[in-house]
């Protein structure tokens, strides 16, 4: 019998994804509703003038556009915001595979959870430089006395047990300076989670992750390069090019600043010259008193064009380098703000010679048409990263004290192997 309302439970928990990025700072708040469902009940933008490349470079600049996101998503939610799980990412994150591999000590060579932590310990258990740290430790697949393919191991039987996992490092402090940022704001850092993690989590689906596929995410200052390969992650990358770029050099090409640039690139650029009507024409802003002028937008489109083909050569060339390409069977997902930008699916497909989609978040009900986009793919997986890593302890208050019987010990089990996948994701 659960001595604690489901939904009082529950409802004293707010999960706020908070996800810092180049160009822009958004926050997104879930809460469960009277029916125990996550909805998305308040989401809030501020620009980043602090951070270069996803780095954080002033500390002032990104803890007000922390606080000034944070503080949008509370007037909309009507909720006070406490803490956060928050999304890193730069050009120092590295993906590494390894594996592990341990003796089954276990009664009668029974896998127990304590030989699985220990075979997750040896897996990670690599050399690395001293100003990195470990962020997340994802198991891909387990091999029991060489059989493979095994996705959770716990009570088979087997002598030797074998473990390959993904490690996701990076730098110290870039992470430190983070959690410094969001700290002197006002709020406590619930977890750092990997920017394309949550990403994946918001826009991939389960038959993508199993077939392989490949998520960009197109940011301001970096590009995300995530694949995935039987249901679990295999390549982490991260490419120092992003939408910035596009943006300096319709500045240099046209002779305008920064701020109008980007207004330009968001409202009328293209990096699709085939679906740009040769008739069509965009007005360039003046400057120092000059009158606007006015350019074919296919001239738009050959400054923008090269650069996101720069930036799509850079991601398959890398995947090719590493030997994961052949992992890639379920296509390409584009998400991030470069996703929005006409023609960006279309020039994906022709580079990487696969089918490619626009990845929005899934639809958790609540304010859909204000998270529905792919700018708030990371916000929202943040949210659900962080829903799941609740739920073990939702589950243990919700038993209560009364863990007798063989049904309280299949609670015991289930929840000591949620915790385990818990830890070694976050």
């Amino acid at each position: 019998m659960c001595t604690v309302p489901r939904r009082d439970i529950l409802a004293d928990n707010l999960i706020v994804g908070l996800d810092v990025g180049t160009a822009n700072t958004r926050a997104v708040v879930g809460e469960y509703n009277e029916n125990g469902v996550l909805e998305i009940t308040g989401v809030g933008v501020s620009p980043s003038t602090g951070l270069r490349r996803g780095v954080v470079v002033n500390i002032e600049s990104t803890l007000a556009s922390v606080a000034a996101a944070i503080e949008a998503a509370e007037l909309m939610s009507g909720r006070e915001v406490k803490e956060a799980f928050v999304g890193v990412a730069g050009a120092n994150i590295e993906g590494i595979n390894s594996r592990g591999v341990v003796a089954v000590t276990g009664r009668g060579r029974e896998i127990t959870r304590e030989d699985i932590d220990r075979v997750i310990e040896a897996a990670r258990a690599v050399v690395i430089p001293m100003d990195r740290e470990v962020l997340h430790v994802i198991p891909q697949t387990f091999i029991v006395d060489d059989q493979k393919g095994i996705r959770n191991p716990l009570d088979m039987i087997g002598v030797r047990l074998e473990a390959e996992v993904h490690i996701i490092t990076g730098s110290v402090t870039t992470a430190q300076n983070l959690v410094k940022c969001v700290n002197r704001a006002g709020f406590k850092v619930n977890r750092l989670v990997l920017q394309s993690l949550a990403a994946a989590r918001a826009v991939l689906t389960s038959d993508e992750k199993e077939l392989g596929c490949l998520l960009v995410d197109l940011g301001g200052g970096t590009t995300d390069v995530l694949v995935y390969a039987e249901g679990a992650p295999y390549y982490t990358s991260v490419v120092p090019a992003g939408g910035a770029q596009v943006t300096n050099d319709i500045s240099i090409m046209l002779s305008i600043p920064m701020d109008a640039a980007e207004r330009l690139k968001r409202e009328s650029a293209s990096c699709w010259l085939e679906g740009v009507d040769p008739e069509d024409s965009v007005v360039v802003p003046g400057v120092g008193g000059r009158a606007p002028a006015e350019t074919s937008r296919r001239r738009l489109c050959s400054i923008v064009q090269p650069r996101m083909e720069e930036i799509y050569h850079m991601v398959r060339e890398r995947i090719e380098k590493m030997g994961h390409w052949r992992h890639i069977k379920g296509g390409v997902v584009l998400t991030g703000g470069g996703a929005l930008m006409q023609g960006a699916p279309e020039l994906a497909a022709e580079i990487f010679q696969m089918p490619t989609r626009v990845g929005n978040p899934i639809t958790l009900g609540g304010l859909v048409d204000e998270y529905r986009s792919p700018l708030f793919a990371t916000g929202v997986g943040l949210v659900l990263l962080g829903a799941e890593s609740i739920q073990p302890e939702l589950r243990q208050a919700q038993r209560g004290p009364d863990r007798g019987g063989k049904q309280g010990q299949v609670n015991q089990a289930f929840g000591r192997l949620s915790d385990w996948f818990r830890k070694g994701f976050f």
